[in-house]
């Protein structure tokens, strides 16, 4: 289904360079932001908050679907899927800037592990006039777990990459980044909920986390990013040590069994 193009949601604020030396703290990188620097690619999740009141959050404490940009889709639970960016030009950090949004498609399908809904999100940054950043967020949104239903089939990551590099998380790095991107799903932060209700083993490591720290591998090795496209094969749990890979462009995550839980291309 192609919703309507022309309701789209606009947000101003201002690159704060706190908040960006905030993250790089969060991901052990030294360093700070101060204004004039441009920030590191995906480092504009940091800013644009969307804060709702208590009564118009789900059960998942992410914003309920119908009230906003994205529709009611009838399935409760959320996961970013994947997405795909394209760097125009640099965010400087101490200016303001302009997000635009859009529902760009949705989808409603049947899978293996039941029904799902597709919704992508385009989002355009602008700052002084100047197209900065693209972003194509993909979500899916599932029914509840069903005690006995078969988990899907996790797939295999690559072996013999030219770079690694292992990482892991704990609950604390994954609140701190859930609080500095505004992300108030519960999944990242309440084992309870995530184990008793989303059926997880555990906390849930952000998939957008994994994309940042793929992205700066990236740039590490291969120079200013144009564009980088994401997405998430298996989760990964807290207590998990991960396995960041690399061969040329093409990256990966490794969980600790083999399994790959995101797979990305870099293009510089």
């Amino acid at each position: 289904m192609q919703p309507d193009m022309s309701h789209a949601h606009l947000q101003g604020d201002v690159i704060d360079p706190a908040r960006a030396s905030a993250m790089l703290a969060v991901l052990g990188r030294a360093g700070g932001v101060k204004p004039g620097d441009e920030l590191p690619p995906f480092f504009h999740q940091l800013y644009f908050w969307e804060a709702r009141p208590p009564h118009e959050l789900g059960r998942d404490a992410h914003p309920r679907t119908g009230i906003g940009l994205i529709p009611d889709m009838g399935l409760p639970r959320r996961m970013w899927a994947g997405g795909r960016l394209r760097f125009h030009a640099p965010l400087v950090a101490g200016e303001a800037a302009e997000k635009r949004s859009t529902v760009e498609t949705t989808n409603c399908k049947d899978g293996r592990s039941g029904p799902l809904a597709f919704v992508t999100l385009r989002h355009e940054i602008r700052q002084g006039g100047t197209l900065c950043v693209t972003e194509w967020q993909d979500l899916v949104y599932r029914e509840e777990p069903a005690p006995g239903r078969p988990q899907p089939t996790r797939p295999v990551a690559p072996v013999g990459e030219e770079q690694a590099t292992s990482v892991t998380f704990d609950s604390t790095m994954l609140f701190r980044y859930s609080a500095l991107t505004f992300n108030g799903h519960r999944i990242h932060y309440d084992e309870s909920y995530a184990r008793a209700v989303e059926g997880y083993d555990g906390l849930v490591v952000h998939g957008p986390l994994l994309a940042q720290l793929l992205m700066l591998m990236a740039q590490d090795a291969l120079g200013p990013l144009r564009g980088f496209a994401f997405r998430a094969t298996a989760p990964l749990m807290h207590h998990e040590t991960a396995t960041l890979c690399r061969t040329g462009p093409a990256l990966w995550v490794r969980g600790p069994d083999g399994r790959q839980c995101m797979q990305a291309e870099a293009e510089v």
